[in-house]
């Protein structure tokens, strides 16, 4: 589109860039988002679109409908201050079908295009085909899940049969010496010294044992 300036001559109107971010999520701390936001920044750049912004969620299931960095960016999508949502794969926004689904139609409601750059995946209204496949693809997601659930459950119950202890070991250290010395007022790091066990260990086992009334 072309304009005249005030003094007669015209001049092109530059076009608006897209301003893109970039939303990464793994589930365990020890995991990192460099190879999704490494990968989503290339594909930003053969496409001229700009990112204005990373958000990453690390340590969080994709089941998990509130995340911190998804929060933000939810709501910085409210305030429009973006055009698009890229990610690398669509388990990497949500796993749950109805929380994925929702996530994206809040976007959509905000004029905020939503892209799972490694799946073709883009909810641009030009494209209907990557919509239904948009649909397919969160369905397999919540059955994945729900099949690595009943995994997880059916191995439980056979360990359970089998007799084998679950969870964390109990620590065996002298409680009532713990307790006397909390009592004596020693601190939490001299009662874990003493009994030979982390601070952690003797934290949590002061909180759950109550000190008795001081009597007057």
């Amino acid at each position: 589109m072309t304009r005249l300036r005030q003094n007669g001559a015209s001049s092109t109107e530059a076009p608006s860039v897209f301003k893109a971010v970039l939303y990464a999520r793994v589930s365990t701390q020890d995991q990192n988002c460099e190879m999704q936001v490494r990968e989503l920044h290339e594909y930003a750049s053969r496409r001229g679109w700009q990112v204005s912004d990373e958000y990453v969620d690390t340590g969080w299931s994709g089941a998990k409908a509130s995340r911190p960095e998804l929060d933000r960016l939810m709501r910085d999508a409210a305030l429009r201050r973006f055009d698009g949502v890229l990610v690398w794969k669509l388990d990497r926004f949500g796993r749950s079908v109805r929380n994925c689904l929702d996530g994206i139609e809040a976007l959509r409601a905000h004029g905020i295009r939503f892209l799972a750059v490694s799946q073709s995946i883009d909810t641009d209204e030009s494209n209907p085909t990557s919509r239904l496949l948009l649909h397919i693809l969160a369905s397999v997601a919540e059955f994945e899940r729900e099949m690595i659930r009943e995994r997880v459950s059916a191995g439980v119950r056979n360990a359970k049969r089998n007799g084998k202890q679950l969870g964390r070991k109990r620590v065996v250290f002298n409680r009532d010496k713990a307790h006397q010395m909390q009592l004596a007022g020693a601190s939490v790091r001299e009662i874990a010294s003493a009994m030979q066990v982390g601070k952690g260990t003797i934290q949590r086992f002061l909180a759950q044992k109550p000190t008795p009334p001081t009597t007057v």
